[in-house]
């Protein structure tokens, strides 16, 4: 279905005193990304049927899709009232109170009293309780969860990623191993402890569990494109070039990624780039776009500057007079920083980064945020290039609502830093300052710097930034998300920062 063919329902055409009718209009107005229709539609038939559970809990759903957590929050309490037995209810109830940073450990024990299996609501006890008890409180419930329940995948990775995250280097994948000693042909463990290895770039590591997991699970594509992707990313060229030329065109994006980035580690931009095209029109296209990118700088193709080259795709915003109080949103976000050490699978190098998303959060200071960029991103949008249906970026759909894919909080210390990399899951990222070391504490330009279109360090390529940008309190800087990103280390100081990812445009847009 494309945008230019599809017509929303008319609301006209819906009996409001027919709840069922409303309810499925409402939660195809959730899928297609209409939220703003199914809200109408909700509020006006509940203008009739004041006391129906269901258009009080579609109402809630379509409030916290936009991130206006307080009218969601409004009417999913009234639905638990009206529904007290109904565990999905109850459960949206927990979640849009932990997003809106409310308590809401109690609200997640009564939503898995009503469905005991719902390991979602498990995942959100666990979320909820290192928000309000701590990360050591977190940690014992996620590892009980475990020892109950060793094979539940999720639940391994989720402690292996919070003992990192508290500092527990050395044993963060002890529960992993422990499962596996005894369940040895768990191919789904076996993924996850590898994974686990590579980002926390242990790869002689992650090399003993693919050689332990071939030997005790048998041969596997999961041992063979990992063994190939560890190889060469530990500098092993003639043996990684044997184990790609084997698999060949095996499938799975990450594995063909790696095969990329294997040729452009070895000198083969061209054939990087014929590889990275093929796969530019998957869902994982813009992995591909952003080896492509590389590739094509690389040998001077031209398609190179029409991908990234026009400077209105990337945006400068000083919003500083935007926003009611910097002192006060840092002090605000500082709460929000429980950990000790980075995450486990993110960019941050030296500092530490919020749980969960930012934006829903219904502080004062969190709003008003979310307002000034909501509003810098609509302007960035409204004056990009012409669309161009074959760009990554320049997409034909120009919605005029603003949608967040993510939202979150980095607070680095010195010598923290970013490594390059990017965002496939969004269309515009960003970086907003907060904090900023002053420069005589950070040490000479350009000591803290954002970088845009620097290859990752890894891959030892010759191509410096395309741009560098000064932090600022108060600056914010919008880029296209497949454009590579990081940040160069500081001396000294603090710096805290809020990023976010601007969702792509829904399929169906009201400016068309």
């Amino acid at each position: 279905m494309n945008a230019s063919s599809f017509s929303p329902p008319d609301p006209v055409r819906i009996d409001l005193r027919d709840a069922a009718a409303v309810y499925s209009a409402c939660f195809d107005a959730l899928r297609e990304g209409r939220e703003e229709e199914g809200i109408k539609l909700a509020e006006a038939a509940l203008a009739h049927r004041p006391d129906e559970a269901r258009l009080h809990h579609v109402a809630g759903l379509l409030y916290r899709q936009i991130d206006e957590n307080e009218a969601a929050i409004r009417h999913l309490d009234r639905a638990a009232r009206l529904a007290p037995g109904d565990a999905g209810i109850a459960h949206a109830v927990a979640r849009a109170h932990l997003e809106g940073g409310l308590p809401s450990i109690a609200l997640f024990r009564r939503a898995l009293s009503l469905a005991p299996r719902d390991e979602d609501a498990m995942m959100g006890l666990i979320g909820a309780t290192v928000r309000d008890r701590g990360p050591a409180a977190g940690l014992a419930l996620i590892e009980e969860a475990v020892v109950r329940h060793p094979r539940w995948v999720a639940a391994q990775e989720m402690l292996a990623q919070l003992l990192w995250q508290n500092g527990h280097r050395a044993g963060y994948t002890r529960r992993l191993e422990a499962t596996l000693a005894a369940d040895p042909r768990n191919l789904s463990l076996w993924r996850s402890l590898i994974s686990a290895r590579i980002n926390g770039e242990d790869l002689d590591g992650a090399l003993e569990a693919v050689r332990a997991g071939r030997a005790a699970a048998g041969d596997h594509m999961l041992f063979d494109a990992n063994e190939a992707t560890c190889l060469a990313d530990l500098g092993a060229t003639a043996e990684a070039e044997a184990r790609f030329a084997r698999l060949g065109d095996a499938p799975g994006a990450a594995f063909q990624v790696h095969r990329v980035r294997h040729l452009l580690r070895t000198g083969r931009p061209a054939e990087a780039g014929e590889l990275a095209l093929r796969f530019t029109d998957t869902p994982a296209g813009d992995m591909f776009w952003s080896y492509a990118s590389l590739a094509w700088r690389m040998i001077g193709d031209p398609r190179a500057l029409w991908l990234e080259g026009d400077p209105r795709l990337v945006g400068l915003y000083d919003l500083g007079d935007r926003i009611p109080s910097l002192d006060a949103l840092a002090a605000r976000l500082r709460t929000l920083h429980l950990w000790t050490h980075q995450p486990l699978v993110q960019s941050v190098r030296g500092g530490t980064q919020t749980d969960g998303q930012l934006f829903p959060r219904i502080e004062p200071e969190i709003r008003s945020l979310r307002r000034a960029i909501a509003e810098a991103v609509a302007e960035h949008v409204a004056q990009l290039p012409p669309p161009d249906p074959s760009h990554p970026v320049l997409s034909p759909r120009r919605d005029r609502r603003v949608r967040f894919a993510g939202s979150w909080s980095v607070r680095l210390a010195g010598g923290g830093r970013h490594v390059s990399h990017i965002h496939p899951m969004g269309w515009f990222s960003s970086a907003f300052y907060v904090v900023v070391p002053p420069p005589e504490a950070r040490g000479p330009a350009p000591a803290g710097w954002l970088t845009l279109g620097e290859a990752p360090a890894e891959l030892k390529l010759d191509l410096p930034p395309l741009r560098l940008v000064e932090p600022k309190p108060g600056r914010l800087v919008l880029f296209p998300s497949l454009m590579w990103h990081g940040t160069r280390p500081f001396e000294a100081g603090e710096r805290i920062s809020v990023a976010f990812d601007v969702a792509r445009p829904p399929l169906y847009s009201p400016s068309q």
